[in-house]
C-alpha cells in the first residue's frame, strides 16, 4: 500500500531537483543577432530556468513582453534603430552596384566603419547611464542572477557582468574587435585567413601577404572605432590598468555559432563550444497553402529565396531581372520581398512578405536556395542539404558565400553585375549539375554526426557554468599578459642579452689568452 506512494514520492523529488532552475540575465545584441539569442533564451526557459533580457528603448526585435522572458526596457537608445539601420543598408546597396573597384571597397569600409563608431558610442553612453543608476544597479545586485549570457559584437553585457560580478557566457562569432577567435586564440596568419580576406587556410605567399595586410586594416579600424570609446570608459570604471579586451578574454565559456564544417581548420581553446547550426531544426509541415504550391512543383521541385531581416528588397531593376529569370524556370519559386511586386514576375513564383525559411529548406522538394549569405541561412542550408545561389550584400556575406563556393556548394554573384542572364545561368548550374546537391549532403552530413546536438550542448556548457560558479579552470591566464609578455619578446631579449654577453666575454678572455701567449712569445724572440 505504501510501496507506490513512495514511488510517486521519489519521482516527484528526482524530478523537483531536474527542473531546480538559475537565474540567467541576457543582454543581447537587435537583428538578425537576437534570432539566434532567442533560440537560447527559448530553451532556458524550457528547461526551467529564469530568464531576465535588458532591451534598449529603441529595440527593433527584441519585445518587451514575451511567454520566454522577463524583459527590463532601458531608457535609453541601444544604437540600433530601425530608420537609421535601413538608410545605411540602402546606401550599402547603392556603393555595392558601383562597381569592385578599389574606389568603391574604401567607401565601402568608410560607411561600415561610420556606422560602428556610432554605435559604439551609442552603446557606451548607454552603458554610462546604466552604470550611474543606482537603483537599476542594485536591483540587479538583489536579483542574485547566476550567469550573464551575452553577444561580444557589443561591450554592453560584458562591462555588466563585470560590474556584478558575475560568470560570463557568450553567444559568439564576432567581438568588437573581429573575429571570436582571434580575441582567444593563437591566430597564425600564415594559414588562418583574416575573415574579409576571402581566402582559404592553404595560401601562396601572394596570398599570405594580402591577409598580412588586410590584418594590419583590421588593427587600423580597432585603433579608430573601438578604442576611442571603450579604452576611456573602461578606464574610468574598471582602472587605468585594464584593457577592455582583458575584460573579453576572461570569459567562462564562448559557444562558437560555427564549427568546421563552415570554419577552417585553426586552433581552438578549452573553453569554446562549438555549437553551430543550434537554430536548425528539423522542418515542420507547411501550411496548406504552401504546401498545395510546392506540391504543384512536381518533378522540378522549389526554389527558395530570402534576403534576410536587414534587406526586405532590392533595386526595382534588379528586382525585375531576377523575376524575369525565375519565370523561364519549371520550378516553382518561393520569393520573400516587401518591395514593389516587379512587372515581370512569372505564374511560378510566389511573392510572401514572410516565410517559413527552415521548414521550406527542410522539404524534401526544395532544390536551391537564393539567399545573402548570413550565417543563420547558411547553416540551415548546410543542415538540410540545399545548395546555395549567392547574392552577398555586406558585413560579413561575401566571406560567408566564399567559403561555401570553396566547398563547392554555392555560386555566387555579384551584385554590382547581376542580371537576369547570369543570375538564370546560375541558377540553371546550380540545378542541374549534381556536383552541388552531392557535396552539400556530404557537408550536412559531417554537420549532423555530433555525439551531442549542437543546442543541448550549449545548454549543459550553460548549465555547468551555474553549477560551479564559473569555469575558471578552462580559461587561460593569457589575457592577462602584456603584448611583449604573450609573445615573450622579452624571454627572447633577455636570452639574446645572454648570448651577445657570452660571445663578449668569450671573446674578451680569447684576446686576453692570445696576447699573454702570442705576446709573450713575441717579446722573447725579440
Amino acid at each position: 500500500m505504501y510501496r507506490p506512494t513512495l514511488v510517486v514520492l521519489a519521482a516527484l523529488l528526482c524530478s523537483a531537483a531536474l527542473v531546480n532552475g538559475g537565474k540567467v540575465l541576457v543582454f543581447p545584441v537587435d537583428g538578425s543577432h537576437w534570432i539566434n539569442m532567442n533560440v537560447l533564451i527559448e530553451e532556458l526557459h524550457s528547461r526551467g530556468h529564469e530568464v531576465t533580457v535588458l532591451r534598449p528603448s529603441d529595440a527593433w526585435y527584441i519585445k518587451p513582453d514575451s511567454l520566454h522572458y522577463k524583459s527590463i526596457t532601458l531608457n535609453a537608445s541601444g544604437g540600433f534603430d530601425k530608420d537609421n539601420f535601413g538608410q545605411f543598408v540602402t546606401r550599402t546597396l547603392e556603393l555595392r552596384r558601383q562597381g569592385a573597384s578599389f574606389w568603391t571597397r574604401m567607401a565601402l569600409e568608410i560607411e561600415m566603419m561610420k556606422a560602428f563608431y556610432e554605435m559604439d558610442r551609442l552603446l557606451v553612453v548607454m552603458m554610462e547611464e546604466i552604470f550611474a543608476d543606482n537603483k537599476l544597479m542594485q536591483s540587479l545586485r538583489d536579483a542574485k542572477y547566476d550567469l550573464v549570457l551575452t553577444d561580444p559584437v557589443i561591450g554592453g553585457g560584458v562591462f555588466l557582468a563585470h560590474r556584478l560580478g558575475l560568470p560570463l557566457v557568450f553567444n559568439v562569432r564576432w567581438t568588437v574587435q573581429g573575429d571570436g577567435h582571434q580575441a582567444i586564440a593563437p591566430t597564425p596568419l600564415s594559414y588562418v585567413p583574416v575573415p574579409w580576406s576571402e581566402l582559404t587556410d592553404k595560401m601562396t605567399f601572394t596570398e599570405r601577404v594580402k591577409n598580412m595586410l588586410i590584418y594590419f586594416f583590421t588593427c587600423f579600424q580597432v585603433w579608430y572605432i573601438t578604442d576611442p570609446n571603450y579604452i576611456p570608459f573602461v578606464h574610468r570604471h574598471f582602472g587605468p590598468d585594464v584593457h577592455y579586451m582583458e575584460l573579453f578574454q576572461s570569459a567562462d565559456i564562448w559557444l562558437m555559432r560555427n564549427d568546421f564544417t563552415f570554419e577552417w581548420p585553426r586552433p581552438t581553446m578549452p573553453n569554446i563550444v562549438y555549437m553551430s547550426g543550434f537554430q536548425c531544426k528539423p522542418a515542420k509541415s507547411l501550411p496548406k497553402e504552401m504546401e498545395d504550391f510546392v506540391q504543384s512543383s512536381g518533378e522540378h521541385g522549389v526554389i527558395v529565396m530570402t534576403l534576410g531581416t536587414l534587406v526586405e528588397k532590392l533595386p526595382e531593376d534588379i528586382t525585375e531581372d531576377i523575376a524575369a529569370a525565375f519565370a523561364q524556370l519549371p520550378q516553382k519559386v518561393i520569393w520573400r520581398h516587401k518591395g514593389k511586386r516587379p512587372s515581370t514576375l512569372g505564374n511560378n513564383t510566389l511573392m510572401l512578405n514572410w516565410l517559413p525559411q527552415n521548414d521550406l529548406l527542410g522539404h524534401p522538394k526544395t532544390r536551391v536556395f537564393v539567399a545573402h549569405g548570413g550565417t543563420n541561412g547558411m547553416q540551415e542550408a548546410i543542415y538540410h542539404g540545399v545548395p546555395l545561389v549567392g547574392l552577398p550584400l555586406m558585413f560579413d556575406q561575401p566571406d560567408n558565400f566564399f567559403r561555401m563556393k570553396a566547398r563547392g556548394v554555392a555560386k555566387v554573384l555579384d551584385l554590382a553585375t547581376v542580371n537576369k542572364d547570369n543570375f538564370l545561368e546560375a541558377l540553371k548550374e546550380v540545378l542541374y549539375q549534381p556536383s552541388y546537391r552531392e557535396k552539400m549532403k556530404v557537408l550536412s552530413s559531417l554537420h549532423r554526426d555530433q555525439p551531442m546536438k549542437p543546442l543541448d550542448q550549449a545548454m549543459f556548457w550553460i548549465e555547468f557554468v551555474m553549477r560551479h560558479k564559473g569555469a575558471a579552470h578552462l580559461r587561460t591566464e593569457s589575457y592577462k599578459m602584456s603584448t611583449i609578455q604573450y609573445h615573450s619578446i622579452d624571454v627572447a631579449a633577455f636570452l639574446l642579452a645572454v648570448v651577445l654577453l657570452v660571445f663578449t666575454v668569450s671573446v674578451a678572455v680569447i684576446k686576453f689568452v692570445w696576447r699573454r701567449l702570442f705576446g709573450r712569445n713575441k717579446v722573447k724572440n725579440e
